[in-house]
């Protein structure tokens, strides 16, 4: 689950892991809105102010509420992460990545940076979720460290190995019933 095998550019299957919890997120983006929506206009019409510029104006809102809520969505393939929003899409090298920090406030944020100049910004919980990604990645990483091109960040993915190392064993006690 949250693997599919495709066709490289030389003809190779190759795995790439998605982000398995994608499609819910993307169904709650939309529950949200269409919620807020429903509010918005149910309460106008309640009040008796609902008209055509109003109506446009929550429209609008909905809208704006629908693309600050979808994530990204998230996969990786051999030495390639790729983050794709409604209208952009950033992809990186992992297997040549030149740095690698850490975005902390509201939001963590994971900036990953390869030699060609390319960045791509990811919620690192993502990573810490989809056990298929994060192999992929951190086989990668250790490319990109073996060739000497991560010169930025070793302690950053030190301290997400162990936050997932530490989520796995949770979630092994949990289901053990320890």
């Amino acid at each position: 689950m949250g693997r599919r095998l495709t066709r490289s550019a030389t003809g190779a299957r190759t795995a790439v892991a998605h982000d398995i919890h994608w499609a819910g997120e993307r169904r709650t983006a939309i529950g949200v809105t269409c919620l807020l929506y429903a509010a918005l206009l149910g309460m106008d019409a309640a009040f008796g102010t609902l008209d055509t510029t109003r109506g446009t104006l929550w429209t609008g809102l909905s809208v704006l509420a629908f693309v600050i809520l979808l994530p990204l969505r998230v996969s990786t393939a051999p030495g390639v992460l790729s983050a794709r929003g409604l209208l952009t899409g950033n992809t990186v090298r992992t297997d040549s990545l030149a740095s690698i920090s850490w975005s902390d406030g509201v939001a963590q944020r994971m900036v990953l940076r390869d030699t060609e100049g390319n960045a791509v910004e990811v919620d690192p919980t993502v990573l810490v979720r989809n056990p298929a990604m994060w192999r992929r990645f951190d086989e990668d990483t250790r490319t990109s460290t073996r060739r000497g091109t991560l010169l930025c960040g070793a302690v950053t993915l030190r301290e997400l190995a162990a936050r997932i190392d530490r989520e796995t064993a949770r979630t092994v006690f949990q289901v053990s019933g320890l």
